[in-house]
């Protein structure tokens, strides 16, 4: 069994243990044993990286020195791809990643888009001039200038925490703020290494600061409730985003959301492939564990046999080609948890209670190891009223739904709280193009096109969450707006 490296705090500066030493167990998704220990965050640790990150934001020149951020920036992306192996072996070992998913969804993409951030920065507007209009009887000259919000908290998940830490800090960074990293107990040590390697980098002392610990919810709520962050960047459940507004209420602080989805994938009638495309909808990549996954599948009611028949078969030819922790083929491993393969098993339960037909899967998995092990699972006659429909499983579950005509399709996706992302296939670009535009989310996949890029902004509709990420987007999150104006002669 692989150990970890201790996960230890970084806080102004400094790599240390957490106050009076307490620890917690990072537990192996495959094993259900411990695989590391992690440093367990005291409020007294959390309150010296607010205080170590207001002192760096308020008291150096961090927030206004472009060339100094980028340099500092770009050297510690230096550093990470040093480190690929460990990354690699964090995305294992604490997130469950499958070694055939590790470098294309855990790694690559997380580094390619801390490029696309590098490379986005210089179309970043800091000044834009409004113009001379007069006004009570003399002309005024108008000049907007963008500024770092100030203290973010970047509170992440633990799905891909990698990918979603570098889509806050390194952003963050960027615009001039300094940050307080708050990773998931799942992965902590993939939040760890940004302490380390901020360290090595040379970062001044409390511009990053990383705390974590065993509760979720402790050092998270000190952050949102402080008065002295002015920004919580979070990703994560609708229900948790729901509680950060509420709790932020009070110092009325920023929010940025990206938090469940419940994506449908529209295979319409006259999709070119149409076989591949339902086949492509398999939920196995990660063990399902994405909010951007496209969970419900919706295919024509004169079409909709022979979709089950492709879905039993290519569910079937997939059979048991997944879970072993060695394989570099496999891209499906266990899900993160005990507690969330409980969830996931309880929404199986749930479907099966709810009327819909188990087409394949809908059990526990022992025999692939003491890890917590889903197999992959397909529900077939399946309503959109439905909970298993309606709601986030987080896990290897797919739900298959049918539909009339096109009018139905659009309605049946946007019959959700959720609005993230989605997806349109026809031999019809200009049909798929139209229910495209119609779908209530944040990106649309038409014929499998990309929509999840660093140069581009991400994000949802509805509970889906609030403000983008990545791209240009991404970095003026957490900007400000300051309008300065003065007089001139006619």
């Amino acid at each position: 069994m692989t150990t970890l490296p201790d996960a230890k705090l970084y806080i102004n500066g400094q790599l240390r243990d957490a106050t009076g030493g307490r620890t917690f167990d990072v537990i192996s998704p495959w094993t259900g044993e411990t695989t590391g220990k992690a440093a367990d965050a005291t409020a007294e640790d959390v309150e010296a990286a607010i205080v170590a990150a207001r002192n760096a934001f308020d008291n150096t020149d961090w927030s206004t020195n472009k060339d100094k951020r980028v340099a500092l920036v770009k050297k510690y992306r230096e550093l990470f791809e040093a480190n690929r192996a460990r990354l690699g072996e964090l995305a294992v070992h604490e997130a469950g990643a499958a070694q055939g998913a590790v470098n294309k969804a855990h790694v690559n993409m997380a580094l390619d888009g801390w490029d696309d951030y590098l490379a986005v920065f210089d179309k970043v507007q800091w000044e834009k001039d409004y113009g001379t209009k007069e006004a009570f009887g003399s002309n005024h000259h108008r000049v907007a200038v963008y500024e770092a919000v100030g203290v973010v908290a970047a509170i992440t998940p633990w799905n891909v925490p990698l990918y979603v830490n570098i889509g806050k800090v390194v952003a963050a960074l960027l615009a001039g703020c300094t940050v307080i990293l708050k990773p998931a107990p799942d992965t902590p040590g993939m939040g760890a290494i940004f302490g380390e390697l901020a360290k090595e980098a040379g970062f001044p002392d409390g511009v990053i600061n990383v705390v974590f610990g065993s509760d979720p919810a402790e050092a998270g709520e000190m952050l949102v409730k402080d008065p002295r962050v002015d920004l919580i960047s979070f990703t994560g459940s609708t229900a948790v985003g729901k509680r950060i507004m509420e709790q932020g209420a009070p110092t009325l602080k920023r929010v940025f959301l990206e938090l469940g989805g419940k994506s449908a994938k529209i295979v319409l009638d006259d999709a070119p492939n149409f076989a591949m495309e339902v086949a492509m909808t398999m939920l196995v990549f990660h063990a399902g564990q994405g909010c951007a996954v496209q969970s419900r599948l919706l295919v024509p009611e004169s079409r909709y046999e022979e979709a089950k028949a492709i879905l039993k078969g290519g569910y079937s030819h997939f059979g048991d080609n997944w879970g072993d922790v060695n394989n570099p083929e496999h891209i499906m491993g266990p899900v993160v948890s005990k507690k969330q393969m409980e969830r996931v098993l309880g929404y199986i339960q749930l479907g099966k209670d709810e009327g819909a037909t188990l087409l394949h899967g809908g059990s526990a998995r022992p025999d692939k190891g003491n890890g917590f092990f889903v197999e992959p699972t397909v529900f077939v006659d399946v309503t959109n009223d439905m909970r298993i429909a309606q709601e986030e499983i987080f896990g290897p579950v797919l739900v298959v739904i049918p539909f009339k005509d096109d009018e139905d399709a659009i309605r049946i996706a946007n019959e959700s709280s959720y609005g993230l992302s989605g997806g349109v296939s026809s031999g019809d670009h200009e049909r798929a193009m139209k229910v495209a535009k119609r779908i209530r989310t944040g990106s649309v996949s038409v014929n499998n096109g990309m929509c999840i890029a660093g140069d581009i902004p991400f994000g949802g509709y509805k509970a889906s969450g609030i403000g983008r990420e990545w791209g240009v987007e991404g970095i003026e999150e957490f900007l400000e707006t300051k309008m300065i104006a003065y007089p001139v002669k006619a």
